[in-house]
């Protein structure tokens, strides 16, 4: 058993969960610590993509209650089957860009400097839909229409360049069409189910000659746990805190980390990937 691995795996695992639903990159956050770990390889990205699966449990057991009505409704709760098909509408976008051009993002932009560059754009983003006139009309995931579906379906996109996120577009899109915060943020989560598991079964199917049942299980096990219970953390604590406050902390927070990487790059101090 390579106890080194597992350490990454631990260490890859828990930043999964805590960013993967936060407004500040979780695929960001994983590129950047993979390579100062080193653990950057094609192996390594796909099991960044297969962990998601752990944090993705973690909003299946927070909202346990509300996805246990909506399966059991679904053959007659209208509700239930709006809810649903809201989900694949908004699934959408992603899934066709990212078929398309989710081999070139990843050649180009999988790198340290383009995602420090995301974060920095992307808090500048937070910060000017922060400072706009928020005129809600949507105040609960179960009012949303098809059409705003739709919409935040496109807003998830812009996630497909790494630094962006996911969770941050879906739900910065929220607010400028309408939503609460509330809304705009469980709309992220429930919609990150069927997004994630869907990408991560995908690439774990396309690059399954990567793997090797004996010497990856232990790793793969290891980051998943990790990514549920440090996710279960996250969720938790972001609820409480977009109940009092907005999201311009996590801006700052972006700024100040894109800053550092690229500073670090450019002064030597660390030896960013950059090929």
């Amino acid at each position: 058993m390579d106890i080194e691995l597992l350490i990454k795996s631990l260490i890859l695992g828990v930043v999964e969960g805590l960013t993967e639903f936060l407004p500040i990159s979780s695929t960001g956050h994983l590129i950047l610590a993979g390579d100062l770990l080193d653990f950057n390889d094609e192996k390594a990205k796909l099991f960044s993509i297969v962990i998601q699966v752990g944090a993705i449990l973690a909003i299946c057991w927070e909202y346990r209650g509300k996805i246990a009505s909506v399966l059991s409704g679904l053959t007659s709760d209208k509700q239930a089957q709006k809810f649903v098909l809201n989900l694949a509408v908004a699934f959408i976008p992603l899934a066709s860009l990212g078929l398309l051009f989710g081999k070139t993002i990843k050649a180009l932009l999988f790198k340290p400097i383009p995602v420090a560059l995301a974060f920095i754009v992307g808090a500048f983003v937070i910060i000017w839909a922060e400072k706009r006139e928020h005129k809600i009309r949507v105040h609960s995931v179960d009012d949303l229409s098809m059409l705003d579906a739709f919409k935040l379906g496109i807003a998830q996109a812009f996630a497909l360049i790494p630094g962006t996120s996911r969770s941050g577009s879906t739900i910065i899109g929220g607010l400028l069409f309408g939503l609460s915060r509330k809304a705009a943020t469980e709309f992220s989560f429930f919609l990150a189910i069927p997004t994630l598991v869907i990408a991560s079964f995908y690439d774990l199917y396309k690059h399954r000659e990567l793997l090797h049942a004996e010497s990856d299980m232990a790793s793969f096990a290891v980051g998943l746990v990790a990514a549920f219970i440090s996710a279960l953390f996250a969720v938790k604590g972001l609820l409480r805190y977009i109940s009092h406050h907005d999201f311009i902390i996590f801006a700052w927070y972006r700024i100040a980390f894109g800053l550092i990487v690229i500073g670090t790059a450019y002064g030597g101090l660390v030896q960013w990937t950059v090929d």
